[in-house]
């Protein structure tokens, strides 16, 4: 990509625009974090509840100054280990930070990318960007420029194309604010490498805060789906549905059942760490299908397979 494409990207931020743009995690939809009205132009292209907070990125450690009112050691110590990378910090809130960008908690949620592109154009912008991934609400998160074009044409001002995104899901949400670091979303850095620094962590507790108060971006009980029903195939083996049915699974030599339409394999190796970055466009392949249903199959839960079930889990909820 040429520099001149992040220069014109950064300008449109700078005057208030919105710009798809590649992380290692997915594609995000990014607007200045400090400015108010660009912001609200994420939650309408996106179709987003204001009840939703937003990502900060940042592209220093240094930035995190502008951001919270007060920095724990605990949030350096994980910066110095896992950023730039997947992983976000719950903190407390500086005042400056608009309550659009935080839902009006006390709270924001910060993280640094490890991506090129992401970084230069925050540093071209000259400010964070707050933003959260280049889709509709609710629907299967962008792993490349194409998917962010599918979903959001016009919609947005600008679209850089850094190629696939490298992990695939997005980043692992931890809380830094309450008594002990607790786990809200499972993500790109496995939380067994999180307690290996820090010590445990509280697990998420199920149904925390209220439907309309999430206490993270991408907390809420029904996300990431796809327009064609999905559900769990638990146990596996069961088929709670009828019709042209695809299968979503981590290796295909272990389905036995062979009366699907299709069946989508995410690692023949049964690799975690390729099943999710393969997540997100086998769910796009299955949709595009015609499908009467999707079924998906369960992956360990460890490592990067606690996040694909959470995923998982959410896609299927269907509310």
């Amino acid at each position: 990509m040429f520099l001149g494409e992040i220069y014109w990207a950064a300008q449109h931020l700078r005057q208030g625009g919105v710009v798809a743009f590649p992380t290692e995690t997915v594609y995000g939809l990014g607007a200045d974090a400090f400015n108010p009205m660009a912001v609200a132009r994420v939650f309408e292209v996106k179709g987003r509840p204001h009840f939703d907070p937003l990502i900060v990125h940042i592209e220093h450690v240094d930035q995190l100054a502008r951001l919270t009112s007060r920095v724990p050691p605990l949030a350096l110590l994980l910066a110095e280990r896992f950023w730039p990378g997947p992983l976000t910090l719950v903190l407390p809130r500086a005042e400056r930070v608009p309550d659009l960008v935080t839902a009006g908690l006390p709270t924001v949620a910060v993280r640094l990318p490890d991506h090129p592109i992401a970084l230069r154009l925050i540093r071209e912008t000259g400010s964070p960007i707050a933003a959260p991934s280049a889709n509709l609400f609710g629907q299967v998160s962008p792993v490349t420029a194409e998917h962010v074009r599918d979903q959001l044409g016009r919609l947005v001002d600008v679209v850089l194309d850094g190629g696939a995104c490298r992990v695939g899901v997005e980043s692992t949400i931890l809380s830094l604010v309450t008594r002990q670091p607790t786990l809200l979303r499972p993500g790109g850095v496995p939380l067994e490498e999180i307690e290996k620094l820090i010590g445990p962590v509280l697990r998420p507790t199920p149904g925390a805060g209220a439907p309309n108060r999430p206490l993270a971006p991408g907390c809420l009980p029904s996300h990431y789906a796809p327009r064609t029903r999905l559900w769990l195939r638990e146990p596996p083996g069961a088929s709670p549905v009828q019709g042209r049915v695809g299968l979503l699974t981590l290796q295909q030599n272990l389905v036995r059942d062979q009366g699907f339409a299709v069946v989508e394999e995410l690692s023949p190796s049964a690799s975690l760490r390729e099943a999710a970055a393969n997540l997100y466009s086998a769910l796009r392949k299955l949709d595009k299908l015609g499908l009467d249903a999707i079924l998906a199959d369960l992956v360990p839960e460890h490592g990067l397979g606690r996040a694909i079930n959470d995923r998982l889990r959410r896609a299927s909820a269907h509310l």
